[in-house]
């Protein structure tokens, strides 16, 4: 399981939005979690929620929002909060659907599926100190994994650099991703794929 100071902001793409507040609220702890759970997100609970935000704190604070739809009204008024919050502030946005959300809202956080959230945690690449060796090794691994097993992985290494190592992508790495979805949905030999990909961390920081 993450330690809950390795995580930071991120939506999860999850049926089970209930079930998965209630998982967080247990992950995350010690830290303190304030969770707006709803059917459907209002403005009055973004400003609920913005001003929970700028309550100072001197750890980090999981602002859990969860529903079943979000209005845009909300949304907007989320968008500054989202793109530069306050010190120890961090906000997990969880819905059923990527298309309930704005892409002003995407494109300001990482996105997590939760089909595949629990396979994501159980993998040990750290990309931050990660050598060719380390990728030979993952690799052999992983040297009959199929093409949905595949595209998981990919996942699982996105949600590694971004949500765990916490590092900013570069443009090229990021079309990396684009491009390994791309190749194994062109059935490409996975391991080729995976490698490529994973080269493209090493001796970066």
């Amino acid at each position: 399981m993450l330690a809950p100071d390795k995580k930071k902001s991120y939506i999860l793409i999850s049926s089970e939005v209930e079930l998965e507040v209630e998982r967080l609220t247990l992950e995350l702890k010690p830290n303190r979690v304030v969770t707006f759970v709803r059917d459907d997100f209002k403005i009055e609970d973004a400003k609920a929620v913005v001003a929970e935000a700028y309550i100072s704190e001197s750890q980090t604070k999981y602002i859990i929002l969860a529903a079943q739809s979000y209005n845009n009204i909300s949304q907007n008024s989320l968008l500054k909060v989202l793109e530069e919050p306050p010190r120890n502030i961090e906000f997990i946005i969880i819905s059923p659907t990527k298309s309930n959300l704005l892409s002003t809202v995407r494109s300001r956080l990482p996105i997590i599926k939760g089909e595949v959230f629990h396979k994501i945690i159980k993998i040990d690449l750290n990309l931050l100190r990660i050598d060719y060796a380390k990728i030979f090794g993952f690799l052999k691994d992983s040297a009959r994994i199929k093409k949905s097993e595949a595209k998981e992985l990919v996942e699982a290494i996105y949600y590694r650099a971004t949500v765990v190592d916490m590092l900013i992508l570069s443009s090229s790495q990021l079309e990396n991703f684009d491009r390994a979805y791309r190749l194994l949905e062109l059935n490409s030999r996975p391991q080729s794929v995976l490698a490529h990909l994973l080269m493209s961390f090493v001796g970066k920081k």
